[in-house]
């Protein structure tokens, strides 16, 4: 194996463990995310070509991104509903 090769198969497996910890709180829950996570991993495990692996790897860094957006809009809901002057009037 090509040095670039194992490089870009190192940068998949922390890509993985970056997502698996990030689905810890994961709105579905856990065992949900770390499903479809596996999944995509083993849809694309065929794939050898270095180039191929490393776009996958930045959309990898872009669910990151996508997740940590979800969570602090997540916990931006549940400070404003829990400091929120306003009281429904249903």
């Amino acid at each position: 194996m090509s040095k670039e090769y194992e490089s870009v198969k190192i940068l998949q497996w922390f890509g993985f463990r970056k997502l698996l910890y990030m689905g810890r709180d994961y709105p579905q829950g856990y065992d949900f995310f770390r499903s479809r996570l596996k999944k995509a991993f083993q849809r694309n495990s065929d794939i050898s070509d270095p180039e191929q692996i490393k776009m996958l790897v930045k959309r990898g860094e872009f669910v990151v991104k996508e997740i940590e957006a979800l969570y602090m809009l997540k916990k931006y809901r549940t400070l404003k509903d829990r400091y929120s002057t306003e009281k429904d009037q249903s």
